[in-house]
């Protein structure tokens, strides 16, 4: 577990050291053998010294026992003997390549994401894991590929409340980041954001599902023009009664529904045709 700690100033033992360096130097010059040791002393000293710079972390180990981590900005000194390594806290991301992966018909679709994240728990990431760098890329990948069965692509024959890929983007975004922070959890990482960059059909099957998506909008489109002629066609009739411009009878009356149908519902301009006879004819 994450220990902070705070060293000693390093202004501090700068000064003290550089008082040995001059009692060491009147020392040796006065022949004395004690300056040799002062001499040795200060020198041990020096590696001890080490800075923090912001939105950085210094993890300290002696002789192989975790001590603590200094993250406070500031020039320090520690034991000569104690190991330090350097952990960045800043923001970072990357962004994934698309990968090929399956949604959850089976349907092979790649997905690009981009992953914004930290180092919180210096711990974790500098002990838990080999290296937290390429555990974070691995793992969202991992999770790009479980949250991706999770969703079909789209809706075709789906309910439409079921969230897609395609269209539920908010809520994908958020099983993406939470699959990702469970993952990312053990190596001390916070994850700040993960959504999806890219997202398109495989391209063995991409011009398939092209023509099933135009064909799709086809039939939509078409079953609203019917549902709109219908409305008009009744209105029409509803018309004509009210204003007793004309009686119609059943045939007569299926006559004209079966014309106005025709010319609401076709995709070409209606050609009119002139009858110089009767209503009968």
């Amino acid at each position: 577990m994450e220990k902070t700690t705070k060293p000693s100033s390093g202004y501090i033992m700068v000064f003290l050291v550089l008082l040995g360096i001059i009692a060491a130097v009147f020392l040796l010059v006065a022949r004395a053998p004690i300056g040799a040791a002062f001499i040795f002393l200060s020198l041990l000293c020096l590696p001890g010294f080490f800075i923090v710079e912001p939105n950085k972390a210094m993890v300290l180990l002696l002789f192989g026992n975790y001590k603590g981590s200094v993250k406070a900005n500031g020039f320090y000194w520690v034991n000569p003997f104690m190991t330090k390594k350097k952990i960045s806290l800043r923001v970072r991301n990357f962004e994934n390549k698309p990968v090929k992966v399956n949604d959850k018909i089976g349907n092979p679709v790649m997905i690009g994401t981009i992953v914004v994240w930290q180092v919180e728990d210096t711990f974790k990431a500098t002990f838990d894991v080999d290296d937290y760098e390429n555990f974070v890329h691995l793992q969202s990948d991992a999770a790009i590929r479980k949250m991706a069965g999770l969703y079909p692509y789209d809706n075709f024959e789906a309910e439409e409340a079921e969230i897609t890929l395609r269209s539920g983007v908010e809520d994908v975004n958020h099983s993406l980041e939470k699959e990702i922070s469970e993952r990312l959890n053990h190596a001390g990482i916070k994850v700040i954001e993960a959504r999806i960059s890219h997202l398109a059909y495989a391209s063995e099957i991409a011009s398939a599902m092209l023509q099933r998506q135009q064909a799709t909008a086809i039939v939509a489109a078409r079953q609203k023009i019917v549902e709109g002629a219908v409305g008009m066609v009744e209105m029409a009739l509803a018309d004509l009664k009210m204003k007793d411009i004309i009686e119609f009878d059943d045939e007569k009356k299926a006559v004209m529904v079966s014309n106005l149908m025709v010319v609401l519902c076709s995709d070409r301009s209606a050609q009119p045709v002139l009858n110089v006879g009767t209503l009968n004819q």
